[in-house]
């Protein structure tokens, strides 16, 4: 041992240089100094470049950033290239959406063609400035309709109340499109012009500095002139596209014109031809399609009718030019007026078309390994005859039959007896409630003359008054759960009806969560013979990425207008798209129709502060898809094993694990909450972590003890068992305490449950032994694809703020 009072060296301790090692063959590493040694370089790299030669290189790759940075706003809007999609988001209920249209429609020297029953949905085509533009509208309330034209929009315009800016459920829509992923966008204020001068200008710093939270170095257009509206047109063509990466890495549309033809088997399900510009990448005929919010569909053939937002239509023949300008203003789309010019240009082919498979079917004898012998499929044989009774049957009667038929007579009388003594009681009470009702009504004849109507409003505002009471018990029940998780985590209470060493049967033992190994494989439920596992996924995806930077697919390029065949649809899609909800279709990579294990990194939003359990069902926008799925929730680690979180926490980021279909990250996610009155609140964001089936989830479970007697460096615990037996069960497994002691147990004492443990130092006695158990989860198969549509949302008053509830 080291004396109380050794010296220390201080401050102005001398510092004496490093001994270099000298330069004999042995001390090579120690001159390395740590340097690492220089990757091997390719042959046409061996030359170094010269000090021009590297300026020169860098000119070339800045030069080549702009030229694509400039070819893809020339494209955009351009003849070759789609319209340019932009999305009016009404941000607040007060905000003057007509207006704003009506000022983009009245462009000189454009043409304007308004979607044929779809108000706000039209398209500007401005042939002097080489550009064209499409707008569609959307209510910020429609939650499902603004984040699915998000998913595709060129550019978001945002319409501004003057005074207020958005209101709250402009604030929620915005929240959404931001964890989403939000596009190029722009902020206009139309009206403000009944304010006076001065006032505008207040009005207006106003609105700047309640803007500079969201939109940092954001630019506000006002909007009440129609030289405004052109100013506002070119800054949408000109400004910067921001790019996300899960569309443009996908092939995907907005639906422009469909048309529904019913299969011969059925009018439910026929041929869905959707019409659009093409955007993001090639679309092949042979991979699969998402259309959002409808599911997976395979493609049958894509066709290449005219394009109706032309910049420089033609003329038909017979007809004069000012003729088709009327046509060419008039109609909403110019696919019935040339039919005829309708070019096929691909059509899918069976040997390379995509499946529609998601799911494995399992083999239940695959797992089988042995095969009965000759001696015992004799004896199998042997114990049958053994077990065969004879039965008088009548004639024609089969052996599946005769297999049903009960020997014993008495008990089928017994049995017929009592049911019909069911049926005479069944029988018996049917006449009383006739009786009852003929009486009723004949005593209640005479006396209608009598009687007078009346409503008694109040009874139901009760009945929903006490509804209202339930919903908040519940959620206070909630909210003790969860506080409980807080100040004891994983601590459950050892039951005295079942013995420990059968209730927790299933939980193990483990020396160090970090360091204990698990082997994924070991015991897998039935549903995992159900999903898709890649060997190596991060390799999948980088190929797969890479082909798709290349170009390698063939089919209808980017700015193409074509009519996709989708076979198999139900009619109810073409029914939603007449109601005004936008079409959108998303074509599929290689894998994404199979089902796998999703993990997605997700962190708590701070607008809602309700407690989430785990295995809760929860609706989930991830990237282009939505859907339904009750997930579990674990820590987020760098560890080969991951600890179940019972609750979703507001202050760490949580692992979100569930089944559902592949999708290639990079890819948002959003996770929604369902009211009981059908609104969807926003619970938590984030993004697809990996597509990992052997990331191992486990649920720890803590048994707490007492110290009844405490001794130097041993203990009488109590109240963790309660027989003789568990303790011997468990005695093999490591106990703790809270205050970081370590021990085992070392004989139980009576049969009560008492027992000896011996620890690494004498225990408080405020101190608490615990006891740790594992077990590995697994997510429940509740993928459901269908998602009902929300009703608009409303901010709701939370009745149980998190500081008001008490623990009992």
């Amino acid at each position: 041992m080291v004396a109380a009072g050794a010296h220390r060296p201080g401050p102005l301790k001398q510092q004496n240089k490093a001994h270099k090692g000298g330069k004999h063959s042995g001390s090579s590493q120690r001159r390395a100094g740590g340097r690492v040694s220089v990757k091997a370089q390719p042959r046409r790299r061996l030359r170094d470049l010269s000090r021009v030669d590297r300026r020169h290189q860098a000119m070339q790759l800045r030069r080549q950033r702009k030229e694509a940075v400039l070819a893809e706003k020339r494209s955009l809007g351009s003849r070759d290239g789609p319209p340019h999609l932009v999305v009016l988001v009404p941000l607040h209920s007060g905000a003057a959406a007509h207006n704003t249209l009506h000022l983009l429609q009245s462009q000189d020297s454009a043409v304007v063609r308004v979607a044929e029953g779809r108000a706000g949905d039209f398209a500007l085509l401005c042939p002097r400035l080489k550009q064209r533009w499409r707008f569609v509208t959307a209510q910020a309330g429609d939650l499902h309709t603004v984040l699915d034209l998000a998913k595709v929009a060129d550019s978001l315009l945002f319409i501004l109340d003057p005074a207020d800016g958005w209101d709250s459920a402009g604030e929620y829509c915005l929240s959404c499109l931001f964890a989403q992923g939000l596009p190029t966008y722009a902020l206009a204020v139309p009206g403000g012009t009944d304010l006076p001068p001065k006032k505008r200008i207040d009005a207006r710093k106003k609105l700047a500095k309640a803007i500079e939270k969201r939109f940092p170095e954001a630019k506000l257009f006002p909007l009440n002139t129609e030289q405004e509206s052109s100013l506002l047109l070119r800054h949408l063509a000109t400004q910067k596209q921001r790019h996300l990466a899960f569309r443009d890495r996908r092939p995907h549309l907005l639906a422009y014109a469909a048309e529904f033809v019913p299969s011969q088997e059925s009018d439910l399900v026929g041929t869905l031809k959707v019409s659009g510009f093409v955007r993001g990448q090639t679309l092949s005929v042979n991979s699969l399609v998402h259309i959002v919010g409808h599911g997976d569909f395979q493609i049958s053939q894509v066709d290449a009718p005219p394009d109706p937002l032309s910049l420089n239509p033609r003329v038909l023949k017979g007809q004069k030019r000012s003729q088709d300008m009327e046509i060419q203003v008039d109609s909403a789309n110019g696919i019935d007026e040339m039919e005829e010019d309708i070019k096929v240009l691909m059509k899918a082919d069976a040997k390379k078309q995509e499946s529609l498979q998601s799911e494995v079917v399992p083999d239940p004898m695959e797992g089988e390994q042995t095969w009965p012998t000759e001696e015992e499929l004799q004896e199998a044989e042997a114990s049958l005859k053994a077990n065969r009774r004879v039965v008088k049957v009548p004639k024609g009667t089969s052996k599946y039959q005769a297999a049903w038929i009960v020997d014993d007579g008495e008990e089928g009388s017994e049995k017929d007896d009592d049911e019909d003594d069911d049926d005479d009681f069944e029988d018996m009470m049917e006449e009383a409630v006739s009786q009852e009702g003929e009486s009723s009504e004949e005593e209640g004849e005479p006396a209608e003359e009598d009687c007078e109507t009346m409503t008694i409003p109040e009874s139901l505002r009760d009945d929903q008054y006490d509804e209202k009471v339930k919903e908040d018990e519940e959620m206070l029940e909630r909210y003790k759960q969860e506080r409980m998780d807080e100040m004891f985590p994983d601590e459950v209470d050892t039951p005295r009806d079942v013995p420990a060493r059968v209730r927790f049967q299933k939980y193990r033992g483990l020396k160090s969560f970090r360091t204990s190994p698990w082997d994924p494989k070991e015991n897998l439920p039935r549903d995992y013979a159900r999903i898709f596992q890649f060997q190596d996924f991060p390799r999948t995806r980088k190929n797969l990425f890479r082909q798709i930077e290349k170009e390698e697919t063939e089919g209808a390029l980017v700015g193409w207008y074509v009519t996709v065949h989708v076979c198999s649809v139900p009619v109810s899609v073409m029914e939603s798209f007449k109601e005004g909800k936008p079409l959108v279709l998303f074509s599929l990579l290689p894998h994404e129709q199979k089902m796998s294990v999703l993990n997605f990194l997700v962190h708590r939003h701070p607008s809602n502060s309700e407690p989430v359990q785990a295995k809760e069902e929860l609706i989930f926008h991830c990237g282009f898809r939505r859907f339904r799925a009750s997930p579990l929730f674990s820590q987020h680690t760098s560890a080969d094993k991951h600890k179940l979180e019972r609750f979703l926490r507001p202050d760490a980021a949580v692992v979100v694990t569930v089944y559902a279909p592949i999708t290639f990250p990079p890819a948002s996610v959003l996770l929604f909450k369902q009211r009981s009155n059908g609104m969807h609140d926003l619970i938590a964001t984030g993004s697809l972590l990996s597509v990992d089936p052997d990331r191992i989830v486990i649920k720890r479970l803590v048994l707490s003890g007492h110290p009844f007697k405490i001794f130097t460096k041993t203990a009488v615990v109590r109240y963790m068992f309660f027989n003789r037996e568990d303790v011997m069960w468990f005695k093999p497994v490591e106990l703790r305490t809270k205050w970081g002691r370590r021990g085992h147990i070392k004989e139980p004492l009576g049969t009560h449950g008492h027992m000896k443990c011996h620890f690494d130092g004498q225990l408080k006695s405020q101190d608490t032994v615990l006891l740790h158990l594992y077990k590995r989860v697994f997510p429940k198969w509740t993928y459901d694809p269908h998602v009902p549509d929300p009703v608009p949302w409303v901010r709701s008053e939370s009745a149980l703020p998190v500081q008001e509830v008490e623990m009992d």
